[in-house]
């Protein structure tokens, strides 16, 4: 059995580019967004970008966008024609939100499908694993603001307060100081007091 090329490889994209279903992704999400201009960028293209932030040390779409640009083999991978052409992260987000989890999961199948077909045929297959996505335990939105938790005892007790007593010190304290003077020149200090 051959071992895979490294992850983020350009071996590794060469090796996994002919298996992605363009005109499977095209024909099933290929539909104009309901505010805003027209994408400039294939519903198969933004599938692989979203692709490279697993194949590529790049984990975060942020990173993802600002490094394409630089990287050709990214582009070539996600068939990109120009390094200015980058989709940005409002366009990969809005993909997603678009395709949702039972779309991503139709890429899957229709990825596995062949796979299946000739695994069949394999001497030693036994099973596969299946690998897919589940939607997160999640309860709503992270940034929700939480809902106010009461205090746990009334803010004012009905019971008597009882006057408190002034905090002070009745100690003297001495504190440092000093005081001093100098000899001044006596002819340029001289008034002329007069008598009488």
């Amino acid at each position: 059995m051959k071992r895979l090329p490294v992850t983020g490889s350009n071996q590794l994209l060469d090796l996994l580019d002919p298996y992605i279903p363009d005109d499977f992704i095209n024909e099933h999400w290929n539909t104009r967004p309901i505010r805003g201009p027209r994408w400039q960028f294939s519903p198969a293209q933004l599938w692989r970008t979203h692709l490279l932030a697993l194949l590529t040390p790049v984990h975060s779409l942020n990173l993802l966008t600002r490094l394409l640009p630089e990287q050709r083999a990214w582009r070539n991978f996600a068939r990109l024609r120009h390094r200015h052409g980058t989709p940005d992260v409002r366009i990969l987000n809005a993909f997603r939100a678009r395709a949702g989890v039972l779309g991503l999961r139709q890429i899957n199948e229709a990825i596995l499908q062949p796979l299946i077909q000739t695994a069949a045929l394999w001497q030693n297959a036994t099973a596969l694993i299946d690998a897919t996505d589940l939607p997160a335990a999640c309860s709503g939105f992270k940034k929700k603001t939480p809902a106010l938790t009461p205090p746990p005892a009334p803010r004012w007790a009905d019971a008597r307060s009882r006057p408190g007593r002034a905090a002070g010190s009745s100690a003297t304290k001495s504190i440092a100081f000093g005081c001093g003077g100098a000899n001044m020149d006596p002819q340029s200090c001289w008034c002329r007091w007069s008598v009488g």
